[in-house]
């Protein structure tokens, strides 16, 4: 009762890395609120299971497997979590803002009438006074994300309702196994007690899936360029750049909206959000929808013309210039000193 859950997504057998994410999320956050980490996985031949996830530090899971409940579908998973919500009554609800998490956590949190914070860059515990009311509550889940295009970062609390829910982007968290041996309680539910027959309404005929075409978010360079590369075909430069250093291109949203790189690329709030060990933007101004997706990166090295760049002021290293003067040398340099 009152416990941190986590809606673990799931492809055939593997849970999705944003789930495993929200896992690390959800037992720091239980720590500090003295609670237990339930986690709750839905789909079919689920055995084993188990050991991909409460590792993670995850106390109870609750497991619903029938050969229904895959591929998702919206009826039957939110009648799941809904009904079992009703009997938990969770405290905090963490799911991934992917195309599933945003069907999804809207479902249920409108039909318990908890609210939900989409898209959040982070989560922490604390108190929160409300000053007209007199009243200060305890341990509120801090739901933080950029608001107002990213020009400001919203803190969103939800006093009286429950769950506090929130969706979060992958990427974002870090992954982090607690113990390999860790003891959890493994709750295999009988899925009829929760859905009803009709919810089972729509079947999924076929499916495909399009595999991703580069590692973007797993790579250890990124070579990222702005609205500053100026064309698609100085984009190519970054591409050179990044087969010398053995990288991966992105960019970031004026530079996909400018039609010089795929959208698939995108980095930052409304793209995707990276962690390499080497970062380097290339006519990136650097505005906070981008700074968002690639801040955590091990060393950031800003290649821009405007000196007064915002990116510039978290970048450990800034080389003024144009890119199409300092791309080229970059590229020479590497191709002779890698023979």
């Amino acid at each position: 009762m009152n416990n941190v859950f986590v809606y673990c997504e799931i492809e055939e057998t593997t849970v999705a890395e944003v789930s495993l994410e929200l896992l690390t999320k959800g037992r720091s956050l239980a720590n500090k609120l003295n609670c237990q980490l339930e986690a709750v996985v839905i789909g079919s031949n689920l055995k084993g299971v188990e050991k991909q996830v409460i590792p993670y530090g995850v106390d109870v899971l609750h497991v619903f497997d029938d050969s229904r409940l895959y591929p998702y579908t919206s009826l039957p998973h939110s009648s799941i979590m809904i009904n079992l919500f009703k009997e938990e009554k969770p405290q905090v609800c963490l799911m991934g803002a992917t195309v599933i998490g945003r069907d999804l956590g809207p479902r249920v949190s409108s039909a318990l009438t908890s609210g939900l914070t989409a898209d959040c860059t982070q989560l922490e515990i604390g108190p929160h006074e409300d000053k007209r009311a007199g009243v200060t509550y305890e341990n509120l889940l801090y739901q933080i994300r950029p608001a107002f295009g990213g020009n400001i970062v919203a803190t969103i609390v939800n006093p009286e309702h429950r769950p506090q829910m929130a969706t979060v982007r992958e990427g974002v968290m870090k992954k982090e196994i607690l113990d390999e041996n860790y003891k959890g309680q493994v709750v295999e539910h009988e899925v009829g007690k929760y859905v009803s027959d009709t919810d089972f309404v729509i079947k999924v005929i076929e499916r495909h899936v399009e595999k991703a075409k580069h590692n973007l978010k797993g790579a250890p360079i990124v070579i990222a360029g702005g609205y500053g590369m100026g064309s698609k075909e100085n984009f190519q430069l970054l591409y050179d750049l990044a087969k010398e250093l053995h990288g991966e291109v992105g960019a970031s949203r004026a530079a996909v909206d400018a039609g010089f790189c795929e959208h698939d690329r995108q980095i930052g709030q409304t793209g995707l959000t990276v962690h390499p060990k080497l970062y380097i933007a290339c006519g990136i101004s650097g505005q906070i929808q981008h700074i968002a997706g690639m801040q955590d990166a091990g060393i950031i090295i800003s290649i821009n013309n405007d000196p007064n760049a915002p990116i510039n002021t978290i970048a450990d290293y800034v080389i003024n210039g144009t890119v199409e003067e300092v791309l080229p040398k970059l590229i020479k340099y590497y191709k002779k000193n890698s023979k």
